[in-house]
């Protein structure tokens, strides 16, 4: 046995015979100086054993919170999803039922058609609709929105039941205007180059001392065979007047930039 061992073993003995060989008095009071003197550190050790239990508690409390936590994330991700697609078929129902108001109310003979493509590079000269020759239509029809001139048919997609539509935002689609409250016709057509917002017409060929306010709409002139007279094409945004003519910039009254649903005109009631 070590040295210390054995000092430390036969103080242990002999302070146990050295106990119960005192009196009841002195045993007490050396219990009382044992207990005193270990009271601080018993007292902590509860402490610290009720803080371990409060914090356990508490990280289960945190796990299961955590959890339920997830589970109600999960459930507003499903209702968002489910507010999304309401809201995307409310206003797909509104827009049929304005179509349809559209088509009992308005005096041509149209097909109604939506548009299934556009491509970003072409975004403001074509657009797809998927109606063709099996519902009657042809190129150089007129077509129509609730809110005015869209464009014209321009081509027939053989046996795929659809057509390209070249919209009045392309320079290429040229239209006999006239404008309300004057005696101004020109030639409203899109302009090359506009790529951001909904892009103004120019109407040139206006008399150089052209007298016109911004607000004045703009209609359809009949002339030429494709487009019907008095179709709104929008409003006079500006003017400016030159030596031999004056041209103006037209807001288009059709939001090109949100085209969904459009109106073929195959003909006009006598």
């Amino acid at each position: 046995m070590k040295p210390l061992n054995l000092i430390a073993l036969l103080l242990f003995l002999g302070g146990t015979v050295w106990t119960f060989t005192q009196s009841e008095r002195a045993v007490r009071e050396v219990q009382h100086v044992y207990f005193s003197a270990m009271a601080p550190f018993l007292k902590s050790g509860s402490i610290m054993e009720t803080q371990s239990r409060t914090f356990f508690d508490e990280i289960q409390h945190s796990t299961k919170l955590e959890v339920e936590l997830g589970v109600v994330r999960n459930e507003l991700g499903r209702l968002r999803i489910i507010e999304s697609r309401f809201r995307e078929m409310e206003t797909e129902n509104e827009r049929l039922r304005h179509a349809l108001n559209y088509k009992k109310t308005t005096h041509f003979d149209v097909v109604p058609a939506q548009i299934i493509r556009r491509q970003p590079t072409t975004w403001w000269q074509t657009v797809d609709i998927d109606a063709g020759e099996e519902r009657g239509i042809g190129t150089q029809l007129a077509v129509l929105s609730s809110d005015g001139l869209v464009g014209k048919i321009d081509r027939i997609y053989q046996k795929q039941n659809r057509a390209s539509v070249l919209l009045l935002t392309d320079e290429k689609c040229q239209v006999s205007a006239r404008v309300e409250g004057s005696p101004e016709v020109g030639i409203l057509s899109g302009q090359r180059g506009q790529f951001e917002g909904n892009p103004l017409l120019r109407l040139r060929f206006l008399s150089a001392d052209a007298s016109l306010h911004q607000g004045q709409r703009v209609f359809t002139t009949g002339r030429g065979g494709i487009f019907q007279p008095n179709i709104l094409l929008g409003t006079i945004d500006s003017v400016e007047k030159g030596a031999l003519d004056s041209e103006a910039l037209v807001r288009p009254s059709v939001n090109f930039a949100d085209l969904s649903t459009v109106f073929v005109v195959l003909s006009a009631d006598p």
